[in-house]
């Protein structure tokens, strides 16, 4: 991709192809301190017929290069070039020319991906949406959210790159990763299990992005927004982290579902975790399960 002020950019397509030659894709963006690691998911879109591309957005995962600052961006719309060409790749007659794109986002990712399919709804429309736990709205008291979220932003004009002093929990890494409680194989120098240092620059990058998705989006495209049924709220290690988000309020999640456009579905799931697709057995079969409904009614 063209530079940005640390030098050059890079994104990268991870490809898994559907068992016959099929005019149907997927493309899958992840999240904040995130990468595509998840084959299973992949598995579950090709044995629907499904191509299967996932998205290492740039200063991410694949994607990282020594000269960059994990995750950095200035705004959201940074990542739109490596979506669209991402999307012109997945189209073009040398891929298979698919005509029907359904994309898949994660938590940053899923609010990444509404701002996109909102600009890009006549340029390039895509035949549906699936959001698996969005960041609609920082996980914070009113106060951080609005009055200091607000001088953050004053100051991230001028210091982007500083970084806010927060002690990291590291629960939700650890109820992942199967060396602690976990049961998924990641890379955490991609994902680290404490989490990356939180930039103000950042920051006000996804509080502009989140105000402008409270103000109303007008996504043309069937969406599937789908979340945990509950919230982990403490600061110590506990069981209960396996059966809750223990990253986003999801009452936030319910709350700004309906900005999104004319047609979406709000499901919530038992016992999720922050991403659907990694929580234990029942509840991620439970959201597959949604997910596979939605699809052959809204999609196929």
């Amino acid at each position: 991709m063209p530079d940005d002020d640390e030098g050059p950019v890079f994104a990268t397509l991870v490809l898994r192809r559907a068992p016959q030659p099929t005019s149907k894709a997927i493309l899958y963006l992840h999240g904040y301190n995130d990468y595509f690691f998840q084959a299973h998911l992949a598995e579950f879109f090709i044995e629907r017929g499904y191509d299967f591309y996932a998205l290492d957005l740039r200063k991410y995962g694949r994607s990282l290069r020594p000269h960059q600052t994990a995750s950095f961006v200035r705004s959201v719309s940074d990542h739109f070039p490596e979506i669209d060409e991402a999307v012109r790749i997945i189209k073009s007659p040398e891929e298979g020319g698919h005509e029907t794109l359904v994309l898949f986002a994660h938590s940053a990712g899923g609010l990444i991906a509404a701002l996109w399919a909102h600009a890009r709804a006549q340029t390039q429309p895509i035949a549906g949406l699936i959001l698996n736990s969005p960041f609609f709205e920082l996980n914070a008291p009113w106060f951080v959210r609005r009055p200091f979220a607000a001088v953050v932003g004053r100051v991230a004009a001028w210091r982007p790159y500083w970084t806010l002093p927060l002690k990291p929990r590291g629960i939700y890494g650890r109820s992942l990763h199967k060396d602690f409680y976990g049961e998924w194989p990641f890379d955490i120098a991609w994902k680290p299990l404490e989490g990356l240092p939180l930039r103000i620059g950042w920051l006000q990058a996804i509080r502009a992005a989140q105000r402008r998705l409270r103000a109303g989006l007008d996504i043309a495209a069937p969406i599937l927004v789908a979340r945990s049924s509950a919230s982990f709220h403490g600061w110590e290690w506990s069981d209960e982290a396996h059966e809750a988000d223990a990253v986003l309020n999801v009452d936030h999640i319910a709350r700004w579902a309906s900005v999104l456009g004319r047609h979406v579905t709000l499901v919530s799931i038992d016992g999720g975790k922050h991403d659907l697709t990694l929580s234990r057995e029942p509840a991620r079969l439970a959201f597959f399960a949604e997910a596979d409904r939605w699809l052959r009614t809204y999609v196929a």
